[in-house]
């Protein structure tokens, strides 16, 4: 960590690509029938030293509203959720619900996109030339019938532990904030967790956030282009960081994760090429950091006992969550 990398060759996204994948590749690691990917990191030890961190109690939801106020337009036709009552209060006081004895009751449904609002990215998401997490082929893995082999159901109980938050917002950028375009680079997280102090030392088995500020601004100025425009991310430079961090999963408060527009002339979501099925590494998007922000500001700490599980959708390839930091 630490090293300074080279930035991409803009014209050249294939070669790039490719050898980031050679050199971060962990298929294998773990075996051939891995499902876990980066998650193995996160052992029963490191949650164990993650549930220390709790020492006030003090809880943040890290989650977005899941409702019609939400941030998509229908790019890549992902709209907002879409809340329907089928019992009501009316429906109790006028006795037609046909229930016994006075009682009544309320029921819903709600139907949206699992990556509508904030979410991790299953490993059976993106795939690189065909092939899927661990070296599978991507047709063999994800059918009409959903993600048969690695579906976000498969780590529904794992995902929790030690949380470290890098407010690169914070550190790097201005009023707390970076603007579209900005590519987060390896020397902008190590910057960062020297600024923040020992409780920001990123290990392996973490849980990292990385905060950007554009959530605080969308809120600020309109949703605008936030689910599927420009927006600050992490550089492709810093595949080599993620993988030699040994993380078990990083999620940052933008659509995307990485960069946008990417760092290369002809390019889509080139760092997640590499990171989800050849590194196997779980990414979360569209996290709300601020609340969290503003109190490891004020009392110095930027680690705590994070709790993500996602909606054990079975199949899935993604799914909603709502992550609790505790501190």
């Amino acid at each position: 960590m630490g090293v300074t990398e080279a930035p991409p060759d803009r014209t050249d996204p294939e070669g790039a690509i490719a050898a980031a994948a050679k050199r971060c590749s962990n298929w294998g690691r773990w075996g051939a029938d891995d499902v876990l990917g980066t998650l193995n990191f996160l052992d029963d030890a490191k949650r164990v030293e993650g549930a220390a961190l709790v020492r006030r109690g003090a809880t943040f939801s890290l989650s977005q509203s899941f409702d019609m106020n939400g941030p998509q337009k229908g790019w890549r036709r992902r709209t907002n959720p879409v809340h329907t009552m089928l019992d009501t209060g009316t429906d109790a006081e006028r006795g037609n619900q046909g229930f016994p004895h006075g009682i009544g009751g309320a029921d819903d449904v709600i139907a949206m996109p699992l990556q509508a609002s904030t979410q991790w990215d299953g490993l059976g998401h993106i795939f690189d030339h065909g092939n899927a997490w661990n070296g599978r082929r991507a047709g063999d893995v994800v059918t009409s019938e959903g993600d048969l082999v690695t579906g976000i159901e498969t780590v529904g109980g794992r995902i929790a532990g030690r949380g470290v938050l890098l407010d690169v917002g914070r550190a790097i950028g201005t009023d707390g904030e970076l603007p579209d375009g900005f590519a987060i680079t390896p020397e902008h997280l190590e910057a960062t967790m020297a600024a923040q102090g020992e409780s920001a030392r990123v290990s392996r088995g973490d849980l990292l956030l990385v905060r950007t500020g554009r959530l605080a601004r969308a809120r600020r100025e309109g949703w605008g282009d936030y689910a599927g425009g420009d927006s600050p991310g992490l550089s492709f430079t810093t595949a080599d960081w993620l993988h030699d961090t040994e993380i078990a999963g990083i999620a940052t408060d933008t659509w995307g994760f990485e960069v946008r527009p990417n760092e290369f002339d002809v390019a889509f979501q080139p760092l997640h090429q590499v990171c989800i099925p050849n590194m196997g590494l779980f990414l979360g998007e569209m996290w709300d950091l601020d609340a969290l922000a503003a109190d490891c500001a004020q009392d110095g700490r930027y680690d705590f006992w994070l709790t993500a599980a996602p909606l054990p959708v079975t199949g899935a390839v993604g799914a909603p969550v709502n992550p609790i930091a505790v501190k």
